[in-house]
Order: structure tokens, then C-alpha cells, then sequence
């Protein structure tokens, strides 16, 4: 395990390996934008501290997110004028050439639980040095401006004597930040071994799939959608569920998509019988009816986002926003599935919702699912 300090520079460079927002707006004034976003959710955290002291939990692990994302905004902004991170941090430091968070921060961290007066007056400071500049930018170019330098350098010191006021380290916040991205955006794309590797043959989810799904008209032009597998029709015929219909009939797809991408889905395992009963604790805890409710629960939250947005139409791999991917995984919070990446759960998201798109406009299709490839296809039902 490598012990040896982060450096400044070397965050750097791991965060500019995830930066997003070059080419996009004028100069620098996404990533800007970003930054004053992020010194604002500082302040909000302090906010919410106080109003609810006793009800709002996870302020230290919040507040240490938060600076990381300050510090990636900061990063990235030195790196598209050219800089390194370590310029901003002077040149008398022990360091030498390769400055490390240690070098600008030697103290231990301490417990934050209550926001001291300290803290506050400097994350005012520090709103007040990032929209100084801003203004800098509003002015003409920033990453051409004399004080760029000067500026910078004076919000990562404050940045940094934030930290010290909060009791935590900027090379936490660091190391956190990029752990942070890599699970969103990794340099390289491995899916975690499937949860039921280790169990009989019996119990495993089938490592490739087909299921053919269509809709059906009944008594008073009432639709319903039935599935078919192997020739046998299974599970139940499925009604959208709602005054207004929107094809929830059809949300199926996402379960299916959960189960070849995530190698999860107890919904699939119930319906397929296939719960692990020769371990007792997993089968009440992994594939129980607690379970089958919190997937149920995943997918209607992420139809209802969906729904919003064209049913993901268009997106991509990388697409998908950060929080909306952190609200789906803490639904799971506590089973299996909450080790798997928030990458692996967009692709998840995004095959379940190209598979529902293609059955609302069809009306009919068939899944193939892949869980050795971590994929689900859709095509058309053969005539």
C-alpha cells in the first residue's frame, strides 16, 4: 500500500484526468462557477449545522467533501491557465520542488462537530476571494490576467486555513476527491465479481438470458404488458399502476438491466425463483422481501427521473448526473449492490432505460441479457 505523502501536483494531475469542463462556456468560467458552487456548499453545511445541531448528522464527512470539490474546481482552474497546484502554495515551502499536503498542512486533523466562529469568518473570506475571482473573469481573460496568480494563491490559502479551523486535512479531502472520481469516472472500467459466484448453480442468476415482453389489450381497451422466457409465460400481467397511464407496465426492463449489469436484482430472483437458501442470512437479508421492496423502490425513483428527461434519450456513458447516481445507490445502502460503482450503476441505469424506450414505441421486444459481458441488448420479437 502506497504510504508516501499526496503531492499537490499529483492531485493535480489525478483530478484534471476527470475534468469535464474544458470546452465548455467561455475560458475558464465553468470551472469558476464550479468553485464559487462548492465554497457556497461550505457555507451551507455551516448553515445546517447550526440551525439543526442535534438532527443533522455527517457534517465533518460533508464538510470534507465539499472542500475536495472546492479543490478539484481550484485545480482544474490552474491547470487550464497553465499553473500547477503548487505554484499556488508559495515557494518557501520544505517541499522543495514537489510540495505535499503535508507540507502545507503538517498539524493532525481533530473532530469537527460544531462550526467554530473561526471557521465561519473564513469561509466568508474565502466566498469573498472567489468572487473576487470571478469578477477578475468578468472583466476579460482570466487565464491571461496578471492577478491570476494572486488570486488563486489567496483562495487556497484560505483553503487551507479552513481546513486547519475544521480540524481536517486538505490531503484527506484530496485523497477522498479522488476516490470520489474514480468511482464515478475510473480510468479503467472493471465490474466487481458477481455477488453469487460462490453459490450453487441453482441459486445463481442465469449468466445469459432471454425474455420476450409485449402488451396485451383486455376488457375495456385495458393494456398490460405479460413476459415470456424459454416459451413459458412468467410473472404477473403488469398495469401501469397510476391515474394517468405512462408505461410504468414496461419497467420490467430496468430490473432486468440490474441483474445483467449489477449482477443484483432480487426482484429477477424471486421471479425466477433462485434465492440463495442454502445461506440462510442472505437469503432473508439479500433476496427477502425487504430487498425485492428496495429495488421496487430504485425503480420507480429512477423512472420518475427518467421520466423527466426523455428516458435518458441521448445520454452516454459519463452523462448521468453525479447526485442523482449517489441518491440511487443510498437507496441500497446496507445490501450487496451498495459496493458496486456509481459508473457501473449508470450503465445499469442507461440499458434499462434504452430497453424501456424501445417497448413504449414498439409496444413488444426481447431482452438479452449478459451478465458474463455486464450487458442487455434489445431487439425486435421475431415474426
Amino acid at each position: 500500500m502506497d504510504t508516501a505523502p499526496l503531492s499537490l501536483n499529483g492531485y493535480q494531475a489525478g483530478a484534471v484526468r476527470t475534468d469535464r469542463t474544458q470546452g465548455k462556456g467561455t475560458g475558464l468560467d465553468l470551472a469558476v462557477l464550479g468553485l464559487f458552487g462548492e465554497t457556497g456548499s461550505l457555507l451551507s453545511e455551516t448553515k445546517k449545522k447550526q440551525r439543526d445541531a442535534r438532527s443533522y448528522l455527517g457534517y465533518e464527512a460533508s464538510v470534507v467533501e465539499e472542500m475536495g470539490d472546492a479543490l478539484w474546481y481550484l485545480a482544474v482552474i490552474a491547470d487550464h491557465a497553465g499553473l500547477r497546484l503548487g505554484d499556488l502554495a508559495g515557494r518557501d515551502l520544505a517541499g522543495g520542488p514537489e510540495p505535499t499536503f503535508a507540507d502545507v498542512q503538517p498539524q493532525r486533523a481533530l473532530p469537527l462537530h460544531v462550526p467554530t466562529v473561526a471557521f465561519e469568518h473564513t469561509l466568508l473570506q474565502l466566498a469573498g476571494a472567489v468572487g473576487r475571482l470571478a469578477a477578475l473573469g468578468a472583466r476579460g481573460d482570466l487565464a491571461g490576467s496578471p492577478d491570476l496568480l494572486e488570486r488563486l494563491s489567496a483562495v487556497f490559502g484560505l483553503l487551507v486555513a479552513a481546513a486547519n479551523e475544521a480540524g481536517v486535512t486538505l490531503e484527506q479531502a484530496a485523497m477522498r476527491n479522488l476516490a470520489k472520481a474514480e468511482d464515478r469516472w475510473p480510468a479503467t472500467r472493471v465490474a466487481p465479481p458477481l455477488f453469487d459466484e460462490a453459490f450453487p448453480d441453482e441459486e445463481r442468476l442465469p449468466r445469459a438470458l432471454t425474455i420476450d415482453i409485449f402488451e396485451r389489450t383486455g376488457g375495456n381497451d385495458r393494456r398490460y404488458v405479460v413476459q415470456r422466457c424459454n416459451g413459458i409465460f412468467i410473472g404477473d400481467r403488469l398495469t401501469d399502476n397510476i391515474m394517468k397511464p405512462d408505461d410504468y407496465r414496461f419497467h420490467d426492463a430496468f430490473h432486468y438491466a440490474y441483474a445483467a449489469v449489477l449482477g443484483w436484482s432480487p426482484v429477477t430472483r424471486a421471479l425466477f425463483r433462485l434465492k440463495r437458501k442454502s445461506e440462510a442470512r442472505v437469503d432473508e437479508g439479500q433476496d427477502g422481501a425487504r430487498a425485492i421492496l428496495i429495488e421496487e423502490g430504485v425503480a420507480t425513483f429512477v423512472f420518475g427521473e427518467a421520466k423527466q428527461l426523455g428516458f435518458f434519450e441521448g445520454q452516454r456513458p459519463g452523462d448521468l448526473g453525479f447526485a442523482f447516481l449517489k441518491s440511487v445507490r443510498q437507496f441500497v445502502r446496507g445490501y450487496e449492490v451498495e459496493a458496486c460503482p456509481l459508473w457501473l450503476w449508470e450503465e445499469a441505469i442507461l440499458a434499462g432505460n434504452e430497453a424501456f424506450r424501445f417497448l413504449r414505441e414498439k409496444r413488444r421486444g426481447r431482452l438479452q441479457l449478459d451478465l458474463v459481458g455486464r450487458k442487455m441488448l434489445v431487439e425486435d420479437l421475431p415474426t
